[in-house]
């Protein structure tokens, strides 16, 4: 007899309520940043005021959907679990809440220490949100080590996302003796000057920026490996996805070995992406502007994922899919 399927609605009820309720505070948070996008016109840094939030609020909100689902599939230390699911949705809302304060004040939300009060208060809360974001992600990657949460592919992303997530986390502590230290005043949205001190770029902190990212493209910038990393769970999940739908006109694709072995394949590809991304922005050098040696490793990385994807492809094409249930000889 097969299986009944849950229920959408049911299953939706069992995801971590309080990381649903703070996906659905940074979903609000983003309309109003879409908002402020057409009728605030004031400007920090060549850009609006309200890109700031609007970035993090959505790459937020994604994220704690995203463990709001994962919680609900671990079934081991459920208490523990619940605590630490609440703690990063506590300092997800405080953190973006004060990046969305700083656009409404138009002045900077990181590295600003200036003296005035609500800036101090912006700075203290966000000193002490990162840790707990931090610490609560790594606590629920260890505690994921040791549980299934799905097939093997299933398992093996959840397990090297949330891994890449920790380690994209991780990238500011690393890269930030390369920012450097040096005080310099900012001007705020209003013409204000605003002290400033450390800063995203490596070589060039205050440098021309990309579309949209702001991303420097004068010098390294330690954003991009954390973005990288924060999102390699998401490129995982829908990686599996697209292996189960393919799965259903390819019959080698139905062994969840298979999958499992090329999800594991571009978890390895992309952690060395996430590393050479570290690397280059440590070495003060902007994503856009590669050097042969960065090329040389992006290259390698290419070549290792495209010729062990090949392998993995070609020995299951030349051997029946493993079914369970189908075509399996009857037990006696």
């Amino acid at each position: 007899m097969t299986e009944r399927s849950e229920n959408p609605v049911t299953a939706l009820r069992a995801w971590h309520r309080p990381l649903m309720v703070s996906t659905s505070l940074l979903t609000g948070l983003v309309l109003v940043a879409v908002v402020g996008l057409v009728l605030d016109d004031r400007m920090l840094l060549n850009e609006s005021v309200w890109v700031k939030p609007l970035k993090f609020g959505s790459a937020f909100a994604v994220y704690t959907a995203t463990l709001a689902w994962l919680l609900s599939k671990l079934h081991k230390a459920r208490r523990l679990v619940w605590w630490l699911g609440t703690a990063f949705a506590v300092a997800g809302i405080l953190d973006v809440g004060v990046i969305a304060f700083a656009a409404a004040r138009g002045t900077f939300s990181h590295f600003n220490y200036s003296t005035d009060p609500l800036s101090q208060a912006q700075m203290a809360i966000l000193s002490y949100g990162v840790p707990v974001l931090f610490l609560a992600n790594l606590i629920i990657a260890i505690l994921v080590l040791f549980q299934s949460t799905g097939d093997r592919a299933m398992t093996r992303a959840l397990r090297a996302g949330l891994g890449l997530a920790t380690a994209g986390m991780t990238v500011p502590i690393v890269l930030g003796g390369f920012v450097g230290l040096a005080a310099r005043t900012g001007t705020s949205a209003g013409g204000d000057p605003v002290k400033l001190l450390g800063g995203h770029g490596i070589g060039d902190p205050d440098g021309n920026g990309m579309p949209l990212t702001n991303w420097s493209i004068t010098g390294g910038d330690l954003r991009v490996p954390h973005f990288v990393g924060m999102h390699g769970i998401h490129v995982l999940l829908v990686l599996v996805l697209a292996l189960s739908a393919l799965g259903v006109r390819r019959m080698w694709l139905r062994d969840e070995k298979v999958r499992a072995r090329l999800v594991g394949i571009v978890a390895l590809g992309y952690t060395g992406l996430v590393a050479t991304l570290t690397w280059q922005a440590a070495r003060g050098q902007s994503l856009i502007h590669p050097d042969g040696p960065t090329l040389l490793a992006l290259a390698a990385l290419a070549t290792f994922v495209v010729v062990a994807t090949a392998a993995v492809v070609v020995i299951a094409r030349r051997r029946p899919a493993v079914l369970s249930g189908v075509g399996a000889a009857p037990s006696r």
